[in-house]
């Protein structure tokens, strides 16, 4: 038996000298400097295949959006490259805001606890286009960003790190992974292209295509019965949040960190009138 034990270790002692496989010390030096959380938001399987992939094709440097221009920064300075200034980071938006009291249902959903499945069922919930509200984002997300409150997927943005696997989960497509130029931003919440009185018979805070941002601002315009918002050109200004005050469904919001308190309604004055 000793003398088999021997021989087997004698074997695999040779075997391991002669099939090793000579790893780029660099991949070691990228892999340590990325945050090590294998969250795929770089298009890879985790960071260490990360690490061999950017270390092969430069163009590759920035993908990790948890670690952020800081990590792609150690990473360029292992690779002795320079790199340009990134742009804002990318921060998800959901594009609804119908909590359970505001949406209509047709019967109560009891098969799999998850969007994918209640999706494929069209007779759940009324809106074709709202967040069905079973988590399938927030067990995507590895940093506890997202989380369902009244019936709603909502956003931590002082957790999120912007991995996109949020938006990749919801199976309606609903969050949208938009350029924060600062901590807030403002956008249209909703998605559904139906017309505005369908949308009315089975949403409470649903966009009704009325038009009435696009006359206050260019950076809205309406499209399928939907308001939408050029998120590169909107900078908050006094055009758009009239857009926002005169949103008859208030679906024009803040999301971000920190965001300010929605502007009031513009009241017309009291005309008189004869005795």
């Amino acid at each position: 038996m000793l003398g088999l034990g021997s021989g087997f270790a004698l074997v695999l002692l040779i075997a391991s000298i002669k099939l090793k496989v000579e790893v780029d010390p660099k991949v070691e030096d990228i892999h340590q400097a990325l945050p090590n959380l294998d969250c795929g938001a770089c298009g890879f399987a985790g960071c260490r295949q990360y690490a061999k992939a950017v270390l092969n094709n430069a163009e590759l440097l920035g993908k990790c959006a948890p670690g952020g221009p800081e990590t792609a920064a150690k990473i360029a300075d292992i690779l002795n490259l320079n790199i340009s200034e990134s742009g804002p980071p990318r921060r998800p938006i959901v594009h609804c805001r119908a909590r359970t009291a505001d949406k209509t249902f047709f019967a109560t959903y009891q098969g799999i606890h998850s969007c994918t499945s209640a999706n494929a069922l069209a007779l759940v919930q009324a809106c074709a286009f709202g967040c069905l509200g079973f988590g399938d984002c927030t067990r995507a997300c590895k940093f506890d960003a997202l989380h369902i409150i009244d019936g709603l997927a909502t956003v931590d943005y002082d957790k999120c790190t912007g991995c996109t696997a949020c938006s990749k989960a919801c199976p309606r497509n609903l969050i949208e992974m938009v350029p924060f130029t600062r901590d807030y931003m403002m956008t249209v919440a909703c998605s559904s292209i139906e017309t505005g009185k369908s949308t009315r018979s089975i949403c409470r805070v649903g966009c009704i295509g009325c038009g009435l941002c696009a006359k206050q601002s260019d950076v809205f315009k309406v499209e399928d019965n939907l308001a939408r918002c050029d998120y590169a050109r909107c900078e908050a200004t006094e055009k758009e949040e009239a857009a926002m005050s005169k949103c008859p469904t208030k679906v024009i919001i803040y999301r971000g960190k920190n965001p300010p308190e929605p502007p009031k309604p513009v009241k017309k004055p009291a005309t008189a009138t004869k005795a």
